[in-house]
């Protein structure tokens, strides 16, 4: 099961996605807005989210485009329907060094590299609050990179949201870093990470009976600049050292998160030390059963 938000005529809708159509959960039952909403009305229903939303769906008439076409600013649909993002996330959390190429990368940036290795090895992963509400964005929208970093770059990543200290979906997610302010000293991860417009999510959500197996997901990002591919790479999420039930069993424990709470599950896509991020860029990130996420680059 895939949802979308999108603004219509300027209002927001919470949308279903089927392997055919499109409906508008919203404007059949206006108390469903967000995927928030869907998810408190199945629990207080005592039903699966999938169930509660089907049974909306079968009551509601298909809408006339697809996302393909609201994505495609040349098509008169777009004027009057946007993608938003997917979820308004009350926190985000990263996991860090899931991935041994990350570790290998921050090793060799670092001038404290023995950190990172031992975070890989240890049972406690890396786990660091990202934002609490406002510095995320979503599908093409501006991502930013810091004003006073030399080496910026996109970490594509798995999102998992939680729900009452669940997992109940997924999203693609990208953890915007300044490489040169964390090797400088790993005090410094805070200012590094977390600066506005430095995480975006989307472009949906995928509910976690509709995913497959999180941990055997494709995962590609390019860097596109003045159209030309700057960088591309891919990984898979069998590559993580720590799976993405456990990185969550971690980030609740003596830590009761809001509903909604997204969880970055660490990149292994990690672009060379001659690469940075630079303004007027596009990043997409695409993970199998999730989509592409789309965003361009602006200084902040």
């Amino acid at each position: 099961m895939r949802t979308y938000q999108l603004l219509i005529e300027g209002q927001s809708h919470l949308i279903s996605e089927t392997s055919d159509n499109l409906y508008d959960l919203t404007a059949t039952n206006s108390d469903i807005r967000t995927i928030l909403d869907a998810l408190d009305a199945s629990a207080n229903l005592k039903i699966p989210l999938s169930e509660f939303i089907k049974s909306i769906t079968d009551a509601t008439d298909p809408l006339p485009y697809s996302i393909a076409e609201v994505i495609d600013q040349s098509n008169p649909i777009s004027d009057r329907v946007k993608i938003s993002i997917p979820l308004q996330p009350p926190e985000v959390w990263c996991a860090g060094v899931t991935y041994r190429r990350s570790m290998e990368e921050r090793k060799e940036e670092s001038k404290t590299p023995d950190v990172y290795s031992r975070v890989y090895e240890a049972d406690r992963p890396e786990l660091f609050l990202k934002d609490s509400g406002h510095r995320t964005v979503g599908p093409f929208m501006s991502i930013g990179i810091r004003g006073d970093a030399i080496w910026s770059v996109p970490e594509p990543e798995l999102a998992c949201v939680i729900y009452r200290g669940n997992i109940v979906g997924f999203m693609a997610g990208n953890d915007v870093s300044s490489r040169d302010i964390e090797g400088a000293n790993p005090l410094y991860l805070a200012q590094a990470k977390v600066y506005d417009r430095s995480c975006s999510i989307g472009p949906c959500f995928v509910s976690i009976d509709s995913i497959g197996d999180p941990q055997l997901l494709e995962i590609s990002m390019k860097v596109e600049r003045d159209r030309v591919i700057t960088f591309q790479g891919q990984t898979n999420t069998d590559k993580m050292v720590r799976s993405c039930q456990k990185l969550s069993g971690w980030l609740n424990k003596h830590n009761q998160v809001p509903d909604g709470t997204v969880l970055l599950t660490g990149t292994g896509i990690v672009p060379p030390q001659d690469f940075t991020l630079a303004e007027g860029d596009s990043v997409s990130i695409s993970i199998e059963n999730i989509g592409v996420l789309t965003n361009d680059v602006v200084f902040v």
